[in-house]
């Protein structure tokens, strides 16, 4: 029985170990999987195969213990009732049963053996495959969240970029102002300069200009003879 065979190996399997040197465990989790739900199936086939065989033998050794007592009493009441000819006949019987009896005992144990083995190996193969399926549940669970957290990282990063050009806009602005202010006093430094002393004669000879033609005014009313109304 090539499962049986195999027995050693799969018992001594250490998926966390495999596992611990695997360079993608996702996908290594996935051949596991797929290696031991192949080997349970085998061993499912061959356990029923091998039960079957251990109670057959059981059954076997049980008839042939049965069939051993019954040469023996028989013997027993051979001997009792004078019959030695008889007798001898029921030993003889039962030696060769006991014969194959010690075969049929062997044969029973072997097959309890593998019987075993095959419960072993079953138990065996569903853990690990409950205990992969766990892990693999849980391996997905933290490569999402790595996902989530690349994603997080990149619109970081994205956001510096942002915050670079936004620096960078705040920093052209503020030299549009700067040249702003400098055209600004440039346009007053050539204004041309205010002339104090212009503007007083201008004020005053108004003022003058403006006496003189009163006067006139005067002058021309007492000519015609008016006078002033005050």
């Amino acid at each position: 029985m090539g499962i049986i065979s195999r027995f050693k190996d799969i018992m001594a399997a250490n998926i966390n170990a495999l596992l611990d040197k695997a360079e993608d465990p996702e996908k290594m989790i996935d051949q596991y999987l797929r290696d031991l739900n192949n080997d349970l199936g085998k061993v499912k086939t061959e356990a029923a195969s091998v039960m079957a065989d251990e109670k057959a033998a059981e059954r076997k050794l049980n008839d042939l213990n049965a069939e051993i007592a019954k040469m023996d009493d028989y013997a027993r009441k051979a001997v009792a009732a004078g019959d030695d000819e008889g007798a001898r006949q029921f030993l003889t019987k039962k030696g060769t049963l006991t014969q194959q009896q010690q075969a049929a005992a062997q044969n029973y144990e072997l097959a309890k053996v593998n019987a075993q083995k095959m419960r072993e190996m079953s138990t065996k193969l569903e853990s690990d495959i409950k205990a992969l399926e766990e892990k693999k549940a849980t391996l997905k669970a933290k490569l999402a969240v790595a996902e989530t957290q690349k994603k997080m990282n990149s619109v970081g990063s994205s956001g510096k970029g942002a915050g670079a050009t936004i620096d960078a806009f705040n920093k052209m602005e503020d030299k549009v102002n700067h040249m702003l202010d400098e055209a600004d006093a440039m346009a007053e430094l050539n204004q041309a300069p205010v002339d104090d002393i212009g503007s007083l004669t201008a004020k005053y000879d108004a003022v003058s200009g403006s006496s003189a033609v009163d006067d006139e005014l005067a002058a021309l009313k007492a000519e015609m003879g008016q006078t002033s109304q005050e």
